[in-house]
């Protein structure tokens, strides 16, 4: 059997039925299918399922972290340390390898097994209608919906979720939320049309039935259908991270490439030595790596990612923490985000526009009459909210209703009153249906007209209320022929009075008491009441997350498909500063640039808006939650997205929210800029300390005939510079690290430590100097065991020193701590021997504290006069 994608629009003989038409290429029928035909074409299309994420295995996602460029540089580094016999460097860097690739595989796991939990809470059934033979009747029945096939019957009603595409063959009143495909808020009327144009005709699989029921046989499953389409996606691309992490890795490669060659080359012009000299410039470019930076991230992220878990947030993508953190356009859709889903009345006026209560009331009697009388499966969410803020409409008995009809676009209440007129006609709905059926004439209803479109046009939803009264049959009866012969003067509606006509004929003195019930099309000869405005319920958090967003520099852009006044309105209501509106059609990237809102946008829209601003330097998040979102999510720097959303959109996002709520979003803003400051704390201080070393190294290896510390003190000293480092991914943020966006910007970093550098290297010089005068007598042990000493007390002051605040987390207290303590005591140790280290006098001691601490009063009073430290890169 072929199952072409386009089954819904399928052929048919001219003036026939498209909808037999379907049938018969489906080789199906009304009647549905049987249980044999069913279960073989089970086995030809396979389960009604989305194919499903496919989660990367530990060890894969173990071998893939490998390809990180910082480890990269790393891994090149031990196979040269390797090459030339330091197996105690390279070990060490084998060692810091394992344990961040670790670290990040179990994180990111971790992470796959609790959406893939998500995924298992969701199940569903639909009713099908099948035989069990040829010759049987259908059976009406609730099966799996992974066990849909194409042909099948189904039928569908309010709350019902379709579970896959599907052609109506028979409707009534049905409306669908389609957003999560379409991005449309408002719920779209379907009709199962004779020969269709359009697809008003197509439901198709992830929407949801908002009224109404229907009948559709099932055209396509599974991996056929348009919502599985979805997930041909662009590919992703590289991130703020990736981008940072490359940049700075490139740099060091570079500086890497360039110092060894010259240190090699200098001491073979000073000091006669060649290859020779191979061993110290290889430590040379080991001594400039931050050899921690692997775990340092990681375990920065990973801690951010662990907090946010204890609110529910699942941290996909480590790197996405920092993304998250960086991003300084945050794009968002209105319905849901920014507001409830639930409409609420915003005014009542008259046909003038002036505020005028009795629409309202009229309004109120026609909902609270429809949703009694008519019992529909799901109250309107309209009529809700005109009940919820009308007055009580009085004395007022109903006697027929017509439920809202999404063809005619209106509904109608025939009611009697205690007042003058003793019957009443009452219709609501769409402006232009009711004023078609208003008897007014061409200025009136022109005038009416431009009341309603500058309502619109202030961002509401507009209802049109119409009324017509009557008091007696015999007047009833002359109302009637003036609305057939077409005279809008005189024609007065005739609904009240046909609708009372008939079975029990008329009773002398009162009007009619047998009613029969009116057809659609006779509500003609109204009287215009006014309209009524609505506008969506605001979520009662966004307007303080926008303002602490706003604050924290981000700024919201709303994407919607809806009206650019309705979506204009919300964020003003909110506080939220409209720069522009802006429409996806003619959008040009200087509006985009000042836009707050750009409306009307289809997936493609929201795709192509994101990567604008991705291109033009900003980092961009996106908020989303339907299949319609994920292109826009795949191209964003950082995806997010609530539990709640589609599993091809949760598959897709970065970090998965609790609830679709900015507040949320902002928490993990705030972990992302904690976990991004304490990683760049980190690489300014190690960067800069090394930078220092290197260039005091280089200077020792040209000036003396020795190195100015051995290879084993080298690799003790890096040690515990790498054990004390690991403290910066516990460390407590500065105030200023939250207040505006935070990213690793490698020029940034770079003009940072080499000033520092710099300076570091001045204090390794003087250092230099105080021991070759100081301890010249006790030899080289002395002058390396006195760099060495000096080396973990400047490093001890600058993890505290080099920070953008002065409070000081317990974990970085005690590694400061305990490397002073080390440098110090170390040597006077059972163990100093071992490593090659001597007790120096007591003035040699005092003499080196003098350098650290006319060094930390150096980086005080430099941090004052430029305050360097505390800017952020």
């Amino acid at each position: 059997m072929v199952c072409p994608r386009n089954i819904g629009v399928a052929w048919a003989p001219e003036g026939g039925d498209t909808r037999f038409g379907a049938l018969r290429l489906l080789e199906s029928g009304p009647r549905g299918l049987t249980e044999a035909q069913a279960e073989r074409r089970l086995l030809a299309h396979g389960e009604n399922v989305v194919p499903a994420h496919r989660p990367v295995s530990w060890p894969r996602r173990l071998a893939r972290s490998l390809r990180d460029p910082f480890t990269m540089v790393l891994l090149a580094l031990g196979v040269v340390s390797a090459l030339i016999a330091s197996w105690g460097t390279a070990g060490v860097i084998v060692l810091l390898v394992a344990a961040s690739c670790l670290l990040r595989s179990n994180g990111e796991h971790r992470a796959d097994r609790s959406t893939a939990a998500l995924r298992e809470l969701v199940a569903s059934t639909v009713t099908v209608r099948r035989r069990p033979d040829e010759e049987a009747g259908p059976r009406e029945r609730e099966i799996p919906v992974d066990e849909l096939v194409p042909g099948d019957v189904i039928k569908l009603g309010p709350g019902d979720v379709v579970p896959a595409d599907v052609r109506l063959l028979r409707a009534s009143g049905l409306t669908v939320h389609q957003a999560a495909l379409t991005g449309e808020s408002e719920p779209v009327p379907k009709q199962a049309h004779d020969l269709p144009e359009g697809t008003d005709h197509l439901l198709w699989q992830g929407s949801s039935v908002a009224s109404g029921t229907a009948t559709a046989v099932v055209t396509a499953t599974g991996a056929a259908t348009l919502y599985a389409g979805a997930q041909q996606a662009p590919a992703r691309k590289p991130s703020a991270f990736d981008r940072s992490v490359n940049g700075i890795s490139w740099i060091l490669v570079r500086v890497m490439l360039v110092i060894p060659p010259v240190a090699l080359v200098a001491n073979a012009l000073l000091h006669g030595k060649g290859l020779e000299a191979l061993p110290f410039a290889v430590a040379v470019a080991v001594g400039l790596t931050p050899e921690m930076l692997p775990v340092v991230v990681t375990t920065a992220l990973a801690r951010g990612a662990a907090l946010l878990a204890g609110d529910g947030v699942i941290v996909k993508r480590l790197p996405a923490l920092h993304d998250v953190g960086a991003i300084d356009v945050l794009c968002v859709d209105k319905t849901g985000t920014l507001t409830q889903d639930r409409p609420v009345l915003s005014g009542s006026v008259g046909p003038d526009g002036r505020a005028d209560p009795a629409a309202l009331r009229w309004a109120a009697v026609n909902s609270f009459w429809t949703l009694h009388l008519t019992d529909p499966p799901t109250p309107d969410p309209l009529d809700e909210a005109i009940l919820d803020a009308a007055p009580d409409p009085g004395d007022v008995e109903g006697l027929r209703a017509t439920p809202f009809d999404p063809t005619r676009k209106l509904s109608c209440a025939l009611v009697r009153t205690d007042e003058a007129a003793a019957y009443v006609v009452v219709v609501k709905g769409a402006v232009e249906a009711v004023l078609d059926r208003c008897a007014m004439s061409e200025a009136e209803r022109a005038r009416a007209a431009e009341v309603a479109r500058a309502l619109a046009g202030a961002g509401a939803r507009v209802l049109a209320v119409a009324t017509a009264e009557s008091t007696t049959v015999r007047t009833a009866e002359r109302m009637a022929e003036h609305a057939v012969s077409g005279t809008a003067e005189e024609a007065v509606s005739s609904t009240a009075e046909r609708m009372l006509e008939g079975r029990a004929g008329r009773a002398a003195g009162r009007a009619g008491e047998g009613t029969r019930d009116h057809r659609p099309d006779e509500e003609r000869g109204l009287r215009l009441v006014g309209f009524v405005t609505l506008v969506d319920a605001l979520s009662p958090e966004a307007a303080d997350a926008l303002a602490v967003l706003a604050g924290r520099g981000i700024a919201v852009k709303v994407l919607t498909g809806d009206h650019p006044a309705t979506a204009a309105r919300v964020c003003r209501d909110l506080g939220l500063k409209v720069e522009a509106v802006a429409d996806a059609a003619s959008l040009t990237p200087r509006a985009l640039e000042r836009a707050t809102v750009i409306a009307r946008c289809t997936p493609e829209d929201k795709a192509r808006v994101v990567t604008a601003l991705r291109e033009a330097g900003h980092t961009v998040g996106f908020l989303g939650d339907g299949s319609n979102d994920r292109p826009a999510m795949r191209v964003a720097d950082v995806g997010i997205c609530p539990r709640s959303a589609v599993d091809v959109t949760r598959e897709a996002a970065d970090i998965v929210l609790a609830a679709k709520d900015l507040t949320a979003v902002d928490q993990a803003v705030l972990a992302g800029r904690r976990s991004t400051g304490n990683i760049i704390t980190y690489l300014r201080i190690a960067l800069s300390s090394n930078v220092g070393n290197v260039i005091a190294m280089l200077a020792a290896g040209l000036a003396f005939p020795f190195l100015p510390m051995l290879p084993i003190q080298v690799l003790l000293q890096n040690v515990c510079f790498d054990a004390a480092q690991l403290s910066f991914a516990f460390d407590r943020a500065a105030p200023a690290t939250l207040r505006r966006p935070l990213r690793l910007r490698p020029n940034g970093i770079v003009r940072f430590i080499v000033g520092f550098g710099v300076l570091n290297a001045l204090v390794d010089l003087a250092t230099f100097a105080v021991l070759t005068w100081g301890v010249r007598a006790a030899g080289r042990p002395a002058f390396h065991t006195g760099w060495f000493i000096e080396n973990l007390l400047t490093q001890a002051v600058v993890m505290l020193l080099l920070r953008p605040t002065i409070q000081v987390s317990r974990p970085l207290g005690l590694a400061a701590g305990a490397l002073a303590v080390v440098g110090l005591l170390l040597p006077l140790s059972p163990l100093a021997g071992v490593f090659g280290l001597v007790a120096l006098p007591a003035a040699s001691h005092a003499w080196l504290l003098l350098v650290v601490v006319l060094y930390g009063g150096g980086l005080l009073a430099i941090n004052r006069r430029t305050g360097w430290i505390a800017e952020r890169s």
